[in-house]
This record gives C-alpha cells, sequence and structure tokens, in this order.
C-alpha cells in the first residue's frame, strides 16, 4: 500500500495545456564525457555566433542612416549586411542540434518508447545525416579554396572582395554539425548499447495524451 506524503510538492508534470512543453519535447538521451565537451565546445561557439546578429542590426542602421539621411547608399555595406548574416546562421546551426532545438515533425516519434526514439536518432543520425555532411564538406571545401585560388570578388561594383571566406564558414559549418552529430550519436549509444558509459541519465518528462497525469506515490 502507498501513502502520498502531504509534505512533499506533486512532481511536475506537463500537459495537454502545456504548449511549451509539447513543442519542446526532447529525447531525454543521456550525456557522456566526449559529448559533454563537443557540447561545450558547439554551445559557445553558438552563442558566440548570437553576436553576430547586433551586428547585422548595426550595419542595417548605419546603411539606412547614410542613404536616407545623408544620400550616400553603399553597396559594400549591404552585401556585408547579408554575409555576416549568412555566418551568424551557418556557425549556430550545429548549437541547435546539440540542444535539440532543430525543426521535428515528433507527431509520432514523440509517443515512442525512449529506446525506440534511440533507434530512430541512430537510424537518422548514420543513414541520413552523417553521410549528407560528409558530402557537402567534399563539396564545400574545394568550393571555398577555388574561390581563394581565383581570388574572387563581388559581382557588383564597389562590393565586397575575398569572396572565399563566407565559402570557407559554410564548409566550417559543415563540419561543425558533425561534430554536433557525432556528440548525439555517442549519446544514442550509449543508451542502446551503453557505450561509451553514461556519466548522466536525464528524467523523461512524461506527456500524457489521455487524461490528467496520475501523481506519483510514495
Amino acid at each position: 500500500m502507498t501513502v502520498s506524503d502531504p509534505g512533499s510538492a506533486p512532481p511536475q508534470r506537463a500537459s495537454v495545456d502545456a504548449p511549451d512543453e509539447l513543442l519542446h519535447h526532447h529525447t531525454a538521451l543521456p550525456t557522456t564525457r566526449p559529448s559533454q565537451w563537443i557540447d561545450g565546445l558547439m554551445s559557445a561557439i553558438g552563442k558566440g555566433a548570437s553576436w553576430a546578429w547586433l551586428l547585422v542590426t548595426g550595419l542595417i542602421i548605419y546603411a539606412v542612416i547614410g542613404r536616407y539621411v545623408f544620400g550616400q547608399g553603399s553597396v559594400l555595406l549591404e552585401e556585408l549586411e547579408w554575409h555576416v548574416a549568412g555566418a551568424g546562421w551557418l556557425l549556430g546551426m550545429a548549437y541547435t542540434l546539440v540542444v535539440d532545438d532543430h525543426v521535428r515533425v515528433d507527431v509520432l516519434h514523440e509517443r515512442f518508447s525512449l529506446r525506440t526514439q534511440g533507434w530512430v536518432e541512430l537510424f537518422g543520425l548514420v543513414i541520413l545525416l552523417l553521410p549528407f555532411l560528409g558530402l557537402a564538406i567534399y563539396e564545400m571545401v574545394p568550393y571555398a579554396i577555388h574561390a581563394f585560388d581565383v581570388g574572387e570578388t563581388s559581382q557588383a561594383p564597389a562590393g565586397l572582395s575575398n569572396r572565399w571566406i563566407l565559402k570557407a564558414v559554410l564548409a566550417a559549418a559543415f563540419m561543425l554539425i558533425v561534430l554536433a552529430a557525432v556528440s548525439r550519436l555517442l549519446k544514442v549509444t550509449a543508451l542502446l548499447f551503453g557505450v561509451p558509459h553514461p556519466i548522466a541519465v536525464p528524467r523523461p518528462i512524461a506527456v500524457p495524451h489521455d487524461g490528467p497525469a496520475q501523481e506519483d506515490a510514495v
């Protein structure tokens, strides 16, 4: 016979009335030491790249004032805006995979058991994501090197030079996503096979689909 402790607070549960929980439903994968190191690096890079949006905002304000107040437009500034925005977006993609906030279609996935979710993750990473990333890097690295070799510049008069920089950022972004995918793969194998040894196993949030959640009894 179990008796509820009246002095203890009931556990926090997500319900169908908590849309934020449903929108941010994550697979509760264990943490491993290699994943912890990679995740820390990806988080630092992602948070650093977020400052690019502040720089883009400043460039846009400066360009608008120059054009409409002083009557001096700048092609270089306009191109610099989307170059910086593109670099910030590209370098932040790996961070979204690390925190599991990328776009998902969880109509079925969130209803699976944790181990089934792990097998889905394993299939998606090994069969779909990593081969695609390998092909992308294979194409992007020569793409950036060629732009550097020929000294590629903007086709617009007074535009930016050194177009190879943005193309190199594109290649680097795919390499960072590979690292983030490897980190997640290690978490999945830790869940399914115990290799590498998990150092922390998060408790998944129960998301009931039929009626209110039942409180734990102690």
